[in-house]
């Protein structure tokens, strides 16, 4: 490719890898602004739940913008093929501005919408089949979606129960429907880079970063999106940590239940975020995985290492 060519540089890996920080140096070190591919970090009010970490885009030189945070309220529909549309638009806003789209985050199919302009995220939602579904349990969900054939069985993302039931219905709209044409790519030759520490490491950051979220209250945070009139049944399909938290707050559990639970539950979460990357792979995207040990100064040099010699070559 021309040294022109590659003109989006993606940060991606499972949670509490440190993707965010590292993806604000880049865009400091390359006149580049981030566009997150979280699918909850889109709602306002989410915010310690969701590890905005806000903070972090805030540099002694100045603010890195960040763009497809903060744009939905709790509760309002917000799906893939949305989240397509407006990466699209800030991605070309980007460029009208001559500064570098960064996309950043670990929602994967988020992510694989944006580099493969999945078709599949334009199929509508059929609200008479997900209040079919809406009461059936996750291994029935499975067993129907598998009975399915469709192009979609390769790709889908069975990670949540929200997912389970947009992959059945995919998969039942492909039964008597073809696979809608995708649109052009607006981008060429995409740099990946990701952040995956190793088992021992990455208990350590979880643990860590979920203490820290207690702390910065986020039982209190739960209980003000309850107060705010969101419904609980909104909360539970908003990750782990509302689903907990939520559940915590309705007298399931103990405080130290709730951690203990949740801590191992996101730590699940982050190996089912690494099978969807591997699984990226083997479908032909190449990801530059950052080698386990860097400080954060050596990380951020050697991804502007790679993303030099990658869009050059």
């Amino acid at each position: 490719m021309s040294a022109d060519s590659a003109d989006l540089l993606v940060v991606l890996g499972p949670t509490a890898s440190g993707k965010t920080r590292l993806a604000v140096g880049l865009a400091a070190a390359l006149g580049g602004e981030i566009i997150s591919a979280d699918s909850r970090q889109v709602f306002r009010g989410m915010d310690i739940g969701t590890g905005k970490d806000l903070a972090e885009y805030q540099l002694s030189s100045g603010p890195v913008p960040y763009h497809l945070i903060d744009i939905a309220e709790p509760g309002e529909p917000y799906h893939v093929h949305r989240f397509q549309q407006e990466f699209a638009e800030a991605f070309a806003a980007i460029r009208r501005r001559g500064r570098l789209p960064i996309l950043c985050g670990g929602t994967g199919m988020y992510v694989l919408a944006v580099l493969q302009q999945a078709a599949f995220t334009a199929i509508p939602v059929n609200e008479a089949l997900r209040q079919q579904l809406e009461n059936l349990p996750d291994e029935e969900l499975l067993e129907r979606f598998a009975a399915l054939d469709s192009p979609y069985h390769l790709r889908a993302d069975l990670s949540t129960r929200r997912r389970r039931v947009r992959a059945l219905e995919i998969a039942v709209f492909l039964q008597e429907n073809q696979v809608p044409v995708s649109p052009e790519k607006q981008f060429m030759n995409p740099v990946i880079i990701g952040l995956n520490p190793n088992v021992p490491q990455r208990r350590e950051l979880i643990a860590g970063r979920l203490q820290q979220r207690l702390q910065e209250g986020l039982i209190q945070e739960v209980q003000g999106l309850l107060a705010a009139g969101v419904p609980e049944s909104t909360l539970l399909g908003y990750g782990l940590e509302y689903r907990f938290v939520t559940g915590f707050l309705a007298g399931k559990y103990s405080l130290a239940e709730l951690e203990a639970l949740l801590t191992t539950a996101i730590h699940q979460f982050a190996k089912r975020q690494m099978t969807f990357f591997r699984k990226m792979e083997r479908d032909g995207l190449h990801i530059h995985w950052l080698p386990d040990g860097l400080n954060q100064q050596e990380r951020l040099n050697e991804a502007l290492s790679l993303w030099a010699e990658n869009r050059a070559q």
